[in-house]
This record gives structure tokens, C-alpha cells and sequence, in this order.
């Protein structure tokens, strides 16, 4: 019965339902596929083992999570917050664009920060908030979701649209190849140098964005009721 193959897909569904661990389901119906599938348990271990190597750079990035709840763990949310609570005049904006830059930076000298897991989560969202919590007080939940939605986007935009400005980036040699393969003559520092007009548009777009968005607090906040009393 070849349906039996699928047994591995029954597993997780059922592990997921009852909240059973994950990697613990994943192994699981994995060997239990394997069984069906007529792999040994040997040739079961051979596969994952060489399925770990080949994958050891994701591997790797997993790694960083445990860090990254241990320094949150001892504080590092809260040291980012009292640094930008010390800097005065800094706003939501101000700070998501500041990011931006730095993002851009790190895409052209082809600096690997996986921000999400490293830099947004602990540091920059949690600096943003602060930033805004400083400059106007107290926000309802709505505008402290946009604040989290805005820091990860602008991530994303700062890490797609400047990714390519490094001229050995794998996009930059895979554009590169396949205009060759097609019979355009192109180098990889044409592509490079192409990309530089679109990351700097990118950067005014989100700077622009970010200032409106700082004109809507305002607005709709002011300044902190205790700046309010000392005038």
C-alpha cells in the first residue's frame, strides 16, 4: 500500500494539534517514513546526518536564537531602552531611518546581520518604542503595533533593495550569468552599480514615510503630558 508513505504528514498534523515538540514531531514522522519507505534505521541516521551538513549554515542561524533570548534575558531589551531614552530629540521615525541607513551600509559591504532575529526583535523595535514613549508618553495599542510593523518592514526593505549592491552578492552573479546565458554583456559590477540608484530611492521613500508617520504622532499625541505641565 503505497498510501502508507504518507504516514509521516499524519504525524505532524497530529503532533501539531496536540502541541507535542516540534523538532521531536519532525524526527518522528520523518523515521517513520523512512521505516515504511523500506530505509533502514541506519540508512535513516546516514540521511539526516547528511542532510544536517549540507544544511549547517541554517543550522548555524538557529543557533542565534538561544543567544539572543539569553542576552534578552539578562537585559539587553531594557539597556537599549534607557540609551534611547538618554538621546533627546530622537523620534520613531528618526530612529526606523536611522536603522535604514545602517541597513543599506551592511547590504553594500555585504554584512550578514539577519535583523529580525538579531537586531529588530531585541534592539531595534524595543529602541523604537522607547523612542516614542520618550518624545510623547503613553500610546494606545494600535500605533504600538504600527511601530512593530514598521520596524520590520523597514528590515525588509533596507535588506532587498540594497542586497544587491555588493558586487560579489550571490543575486548580483545569478543576474550577471543569466544575462550572459541570454547574450547580453554584462558584469557583475554593472548590476552592482545599477543597484545603487534603487537602494537610495528606497532610503528617500522610507525617510519621507517615516517623517509622515512622525507628523501623525504628533499630531495625534503632542508632546509627554510632563513637558506639557513644565511649560
Amino acid at each position: 500500500m503505497e498510501i502508507i508513505k504518507l504516514i509521516g504528514i499524519a504525524i505532524i498534523v497530529v503532533g501539531f494539534i496536540f502541541k507535542f515538540d516540534t523538532i521531536a514531531v519532525v524526527l518522528i514522522a520523518a523515521l517513520a517514513t523512512a521505516l515504511v519507505s523500506g530505509i533502514s534505521f541506519v540508512e535513516f541516521l546516514s540521511l539526516l546526518g547528511e542532510a544536517f551538513v549540507d544544511n549547517r549554515l541554517v543550522t548555524l542561524f538557529l543557533l542565534t536564537l538561544p543567544m539572543i533570548g539569553i542576552s534578552e534575558r539578562f537585559g539587553l531589551r531594557q539597556q537599549a531602552v534607557k540609551l534611547i531614552e538618554r538621546i533627546k530629540g530622537l523620534t520613531p521615525g528618526r530612529m526606523l531611518s536611522l536603522y535604514m541607513v545602517i541597513r543599506e551600509m551592511a547590504g553594500l559591504f555585504s554584512i550578514r546581520m539577519q535583523g529580525h532575529t538579531q537586531f529588530i526583535r531585541p534592539l531595534i523595535e524595543p529602541m523604537t518604542q522607547a523612542s516614542a514613549e520618550a518624545k510623547y508618553g503613553e500610546m494606545d495599542e494600535q500605533d504600538v503595533e504600527r511601530i512593530k510593523a514598521r520596524s520590520a518592514a523597514t528590515e525588509n526593505f533596507g535588506n532587498f533593495f540594497a542586497q544587491n549592491t555588493f558586487i560579489a552578492a550571490s543575486g548580483v552573479l545569478l543576474i550577471a550569468g543569466t544575462m550572459k546565458s541570454l547574450g547580453y554583456d554584462i558584469s557583475a559590477v554593472a548590476v552592482a552599480q545599477a543597484s545603487i540608484p534603487v537602494a537610495l530611492i528606497a532610503l528617500a521613500f522610507v525617510a519621507i514615510s517615516n517623517i509622515l508617520f512622525d507628523r501623525k504622532l504628533k499630531n495625534k499625541y503632542g508632546k509627554k503630558p510632563t513637558e506639557k505641565g513644565a511649560e
